[in-house]
């Protein structure tokens, strides 16, 4: 059976839905995240299916307990909101900055970053059915569609959602960046310039083997671009997949972010439209 552990966020993670429909199977840890993980291991041992969910940045408050379950063999899924500088306002304590760095390293766990509404549904049937521990990052702003509800999101996969012979450039991006990069691939194809569109739904483990191929048809040229900070994320999956095989520009967050609004942060801190674009062009002169 499924069980619901909560920080003290459900209203705003929307856990509150699980909690109103299974009161039986749900239970609430208040901002005692530590003992929310430890709640999940001794629930896992005993066969039950643990989703523990609350704000990304809070779950670094638990990260002993975290790697305790990895080594455990804990069949833990965390679902970890309000990532990145797109939540906006909240400003820098509620930003997730850090969690794709403090999953990706425990062996043989998952990592699953969506980007809508339908992919958010397929990560989450995947990892449910992954035996082990699973990480999913999930988006504060309202996304639009762009799966339809058949399509399915494997551990491992990637999804190519632009391409053409004659792309200069490949951007693979997760998460609230591929609506950027899509974004940006609108604009440039108004000026002519191809480039192929990636979501890397599945950062731990990469699609290497897809990703390796697409790349070296846009000629090596890479312009990764997520809403993370520099070091263990989407960025370093990506250059140990490639291996050198590739340039790439990384697009993500280098400094110590603010408060404002989504779009005026996502500006600032250069990982929009705007920027991917910038990114190619430069990329794409200087070769």
């Amino acid at each position: 059976a499924v069980i619901g552990l909560d920080g003290d966020v459900k209203n705003s993670t929307y856990a509150e839905k699980f909690f109103e429909v299974f009161p039986q199977r749900s239970f609430q840890s208040y901002i005692a995240e530590q003992n929310m993980v430890g709640m999940g291991i001794g629930l896992s041992a005993k066969g039950y299916l643990p989703f523990i969910a609350t704000f990304a940045a809070f779950l670094t408050r638990a990260h002993d307990q975290i790697r305790m379950a990895g080594y455990s063999f804990s069949n833990i899924k965390f679902v970890g909101s309000h990532v990145g500088v797109s939540i906006g306002e909240d400003g820098p304590s509620q930003m997730g900055l850090e969690d794709l760095a403090m999953f990706r390293p425990i062996p043989g766990c998952v990592v699953l970053y969506p980007c809508d509404a339908y992919s958010t549904e397929g990560c989450v049937e995947s990892m449910a059915k992954h035996r082990g521990l699973s990480y999913l990052r999930t988006t504060r702003p309202a996304t639009p569609l762009v799966y339809s509800k058949e399509e399915e999101f494997p551990i491992g996969g990637s999804k190519v959602l632009r391409k053409s012979e004659n792309d200069l450039a490949t951007v693979i991006a997760a998460g609230i960046t591929v609506h950027e990069a899509l974004k940006a691939y609108e604009e440039l194809k108004a000026e002519n310039i191809g480039v192929r569109i990636i979501d890397a739904y599945s950062v731990e483990p990469l699609d290497k083997e897809n990703i390796r191929r697409e790349v070296e048809e846009t000629k090596g040229r890479v312009v990764v671009v997520e809403d993370h900070f520099q070091n263990g994320g989407l960025g370093d999956a990506v250059a140990q997949a490639l291996c050198g095989r590739a340039k790439i520009t990384h697009l993500c967050i280098k400094d110590l972010p603010r408060s404002g609004k989504p779009a005026e942060l996502m500006d600032k801190y250069a990982i929009n439209a705007k920027h991917i674009k910038d990114a190619i062009k430069e990329m794409i002169k200087e070769s």
